[in-house]
């Protein structure tokens, strides 16, 4: 529903709940000025779905951020009839929820149930369209939404996304899963270096189709999440490019991960994929940052663009043209091997361009 919360019309307020109990895992942002909302579902016990209000983070809002969070709750589990609640949330920080017209939409009438991509389309703020996913596995369904375009370099979340599935699974064994798919999925995309004070991820099982093979199960969840993390990479406010970076050879993942991030983090690379721009050096220079990395010997590493060699066989005019007309399509593959043992981890990003600008230099106005 519309209920004033971006007061622009448009709906804001959105509420994923089982119809029985369920099981269910969360992991949220590690940033220091975490939202009330963030602050609140840490406590919830057994949630059995959650409450969204778009366009206005409630963060850095002190005792009546805290208040409204929760009475933001109450009143989603009064309309519904539906408890305990997550609430998370998403906008602007520093401003109060319009708690008297949230009050009002919530005491009228509930709409009837909407469809998933009607809750995708009410959690977005700056999205430029709804990001949705949904699988089969045996005789259960999952089905995944997410939000977010900006203020992304996740610490165990992205922005905002949720799972539902009528599989049956122990909460135990659905935190395990949830954890390992975030790990390799969310936790690998990065827009813009930056984290947000908002950062909710969510699954809910409410074992209406009964049991399922785990392993199945987790190899599905995390192809959907790494598609919505591809969708989120996409829509990068005013980005033209998915980036994916896969370092292999590594010490270990961490130092992987760590390597993957210094690239697909540089503004020097996101620009020249941007222009198309072949410019290989500044990969390499994106690696030589990892400065701690004693083990990272230039004479064993290898990049390559597309797919095809750079670094050390330095490609001459006839491939460079070549790279460039590949780099002008909507997705660019850089890869690099650290030449050091078996480590590797795959993360994702998107180009910098004037729109980021534009969009983030106005943001509030």
């Amino acid at each position: 529903m519309a209920a004033g919360i971006g007061n622009d019309g448009r709906d804001d307020l959105a509420v994923l709940v089982s119809d029985r109990p369920c099981t269910s895992a969360a992991m949220y942002t590690q940033s220091r000025f975490a939202g009330p909302s963030v602050s609140y579902s840490r406590r919830v016990v057994q949630p059995v779905g959650v409450v969204v209000a778009s366009r206005n983070a409630n963060v850095a809002t002190g005792e009546q951020g805290a208040r409204d969070a929760a009475e933001l709750a109450r009143l989603a589990e009064a309309a519904t009839g539906r408890a305990p609640l997550l609430v998370a949330s998403t906008g602007v920080i520093g401003r109060h929820y319009p708690m008297a017209e949230i009050r009002t939409r919530l005491a009228a009438e509930w709409p009837a149930p909407g469809a998933w991509a009607d809750f995708a389309t009410a959690i977005m703020t700056t999205d430029t369209h709804p990001k949705l996913v949904r699988a089969e596995v045996g005789p259960a369904t999952i089905v995944g939404v997410a939000k977010g375009v900006g203020m992304i370099e996740p610490n165990l979340a992205t922005m905002l996304t949720f799972f539902a599935t009528d599989a049956a699974i122990a909460e135990a064994e659905l935190a395990a899963i949830f954890a390992r798919v975030v790990e390799v999925s969310f936790n690998a995309l990065s827009i813009d270096t930056d984290t947000s004070t908002s950062d909710t991820a969510a699954i809910f099982a409410n074992g209406a189709a009964g049991p399922v093979e785990l392993a199945e199960f987790e190899a599905t969840l995390r192809r959907l999440a790494i598609e919505l993390v591809q969708q989120i990479a996409r829509d990068g406010e005013g980005a033209s490019k998915l980036i994916t970076v896969e370092v292999s050879g590594a010490r270990d993942r961490d130092q992987a991960r760590r390597v993957a991030k210094t690239v697909v983090n540089s503004p020097l690379v996101k620009t020249m994929v941007h222009g198309a721009d072949p410019n290989w050096g500044r990969v390499v220079m994106a690696v030589g940052k990892n400065s701690d990395d004693h083990d990272i010997d230039q004479d064993r590493v290898r990049v390559s663009l597309c797919q095809r060699p750079v670094y050390p066989e330095v490609p001459g005019e006839a491939v460079l043209a070549e790279l460039s007309r590949a780099m002008q399509g909507d997705s660019v593959e850089i890869g690099i091997d650290l030449g050091i043992a078996e480590g590797n981890f795959t993360v994702y990003g998107c180009d910098l361009t004037a729109g980021y600008v534009h969009i983030n230099s106005s943001y509030t106005t």
